[in-house]
């Protein structure tokens, strides 16, 4: 009851949260109608917006909202392991985005029924790789949110992951055989969220960017899977030690 409780609560906890799917699935009609060109270019227009945008529009302030408001104090003190609290807050968010990523899916399938635009070979594929990306990036979002005042975990985020982004980039171009520059880019390739490691996944390039690399698609494909899977328990792990440790007796305003 208790898991199901904060479940609940993480799926209404903001009274946006349902108008922020409804704009998402909307976005993705236009984009299928208007502007698709060719249909990997919607797989990745998908695996951004709803794979990227989408958690952290849902996960902003899912701490930090209850720490400053001093609700978190409340929660606390209830008599259970603090850590089911990060895990049934993280669950919610996971299940938003399996839901999400399935109404979507729905929808380009009536979509493209009607309107008879481009095939849907792949989109499954665009779909799980999204859905993927989604809670890795919720994981790491929820973490943020521990440390991070109010509802800026989610701009954090986005700026982390433009600076890094850019900082690869630049390393590649400027110091493509430098080895010190090559280490850094795989610490922040293999360490951040897994955007190039999904994105080929979804593309049928099977772990190319993947610390685990199979002989065959399926062990490759798996490699990709477990590497998000990995991740997305680190973070969990990094978000469920400090909310142990954080002592919020004073956080009240």
């Amino acid at each position: 009851m208790r898991a199901y409780e904060l479940i609940k609560e993480t799926f209404s906890r903001k009274m946006y949260i349902w108008i922020v799917h409804i704009c998402w699935l909307i976005l993705y009609c236009f984009f299928w109608v208007l502007l698709l060109e060719d249909e990997s270019d919607f797989g990745q227009f998908l695996f951004i917006w709803g794979g990227f945008f989408l958690p952290l529009a849902l996960s902003a302030g899912i701490f930090g909202d209850d720490i400053a408001s001093g609700r978190i104090c409340v929660l606390m003190t209830k008599p259970f392991w603090p850590g089911e609290l990060y895990i049934y807050r993280l669950v919610g968010l996971a299940l938003q985005g399996v839901l999400h990523f399935i109404l979507a899916g729905c929808v380009i399938h009536i979509v493209h029924i009607f309107i008879g635009k481009g095939t849907l070979e792949g989109l499954e594929i665009w779909l799980f790789s999204s859905c993927l990306l989604f809670i890795v990036c919720s994981a790491l979002s929820t973490t943020l949110s521990i440390v991070v005042s109010r509802a800026f975990n989610s701009l954090l985020l986005f700026v982390a992951v433009a600076s890094a982004f850019f900082i690869v980039s630049m390393l590649s171009w400027h110091y493509k055989d430098n080895t010190g520059a090559k280490v850094f880019t795989l610490i922040l390739r293999y360490t951040g969220p897994p955007f190039q490691l999904l994105s080929r996944l979804a593309e049928g390039e099977f772990g190319k960017y993947s610390l685990i690399i199979g002989q065959y698609k399926l062990i490759k494909g798996l490699a990709c899977i477990t590497h998000s899977i990995v991740l997305t328990v680190l973070y969990s792990i990094v978000g469920i030690t400090l909310l142990s440790k954080r002592q919020f007796t004073y956080e009240l305003n």
